[in-house]
């Protein structure tokens, strides 16, 4: 079962509608699954639908566009294996760079395909891309603009309810701080607000806690 969402205040609902059906049919051919409250989900359909939740969540002003971007963030991310780029910390940026341009021309053309306009295609690949992840003049982590930083926030609480405990149990304690230490820095208040009130288990709790320690004694 698909999870829907409403069409946000001035939004056309149906061609909305049509945007997020076409996402969604996308991402439902993912051959990798998630479980969620039970029942086994395609992965990518399962972190949309958690992404727009959070985006919500962080943003309850949340416009058309951070919609559409929340449910195209990793569209047919298993298109794009990290195995299609060398091991290591450059292999991965690359490879994340070019996933990231990947996600943004599908989401395009399925928009355009749906009949949204130029301008918000643009907008929705921009945010898709991560463009303005750099220093801005508003507040937040560096200054990002408000919609890039929840966007990011809602990508690492995401991070964090689907895929933490999966993650320690395969790294090992050691390599998850290193994780969280690079994860956390890119949160913002509201983001790290809402992770630190996630039902988390007392050792995923104390694994955040070392994290955060290490942080605090690098600043």
């Amino acid at each position: 079962m698909i999870i829907p969402v409403a069409a946000p205040a001035g939004a056309d609902a149906e061609l909305f509608a049509r945007g997020i059906a076409a996402i969604d049919a996308a991402n439902a051919d993912d051959p990798f699954t998630l479980v969620i409250d039970g029942v086994e989900r395609p992965k990518e359909q399962a972190h949309a639908e958690a992404m727009c939740d959070w985006v919500q969540q962080l943003d309850p002003d949340a416009t058309e566009v951070q919609l559409l971007a929340a449910r195209a963030h990793h569209l047919r991310r298993w298109a794009y294996p990290r195995d299609a780029q060398p091991e290591g910390r450059a292999g991965y940026l690359r490879w994340r760079k070019e996933a990231r341009r990947c996600h943004a021309e599908e989401v395009g053309e399925l928009l355009t395909g749906v009949g949204y306009d130029t301008e918000t295609i643009e907008a929705v690949q921009s945010l898709v891309g991560k463009d303005g992840l750099g220093k801005g003049n508003l507040p937040d982590v560096d200054g990002r603009p408000v919609p890039v930083q929840t966007h990011e926030d809602a990508l690492c609480v995401v991070f964090l309810v689907t895929q933490f405990t999966p993650v320690a149990e395969k790294l090992g304690d050691e390599k998850t701080i290193d994780v969280l230490v690079r994860t956390l820095p890119k949160m913002g208040d509201r983001g790290r607000a809402a992770a630190l009130g996630l039902d988390l288990t007392d050792h995923e709790k104390a694994l955040v806690g070392a994290a955060l320690e290490r942080l605090a004694a690098a600043s």
